[in-house]
């Protein structure tokens, strides 16, 4: 009797986890969400404490970062360097990542 031919779909070479978790990401699309969230989550670090303390909610969708802040006169400033801010999370993340920010 023949024997059944070895059948695994799974690929045979060794990948790093950074790369195999690249792929994940890309063939579930969920890599803008997963670097939506990474953005939302390092926020008090690119802003600095100050600007941190004062922001009640943060979140990101469709390419959009809302942030919501509790002092008017840093949400005024904030919106004056909207641009700069954008030009860090494009440092720190990639192009097209965040297209625009809402301060509320």
């Amino acid at each position: 009797m023949k024997k059944y031919q070895d059948y695994n779909p799974r690929k045979k070479e060794i990948t790093p986890l950074k790369e195999a978790f690249e792929e994940l990401l890309q063939t579930y699309k969920l890599k803008d969400r997963f670097n939506e969230r990474k953005i939302v989550s390092a926020w008090g670090e690119m802003m600095g404490k100050s600007i941190a303390s004062r922001t009640s909610s943060i979140y990101a969708k469709d390419k959009k970062l809302f942030v919501k802040l509790t002092s008017g006169p840093i949400k005024k400033e904030l919106m004056m360097n909207k641009s700069r801010i954008l030009n860090i999370i494009e440092e720190k993340f990639g192009k097209n990542v965040i297209e625009d920010i809402t301060f509320l």
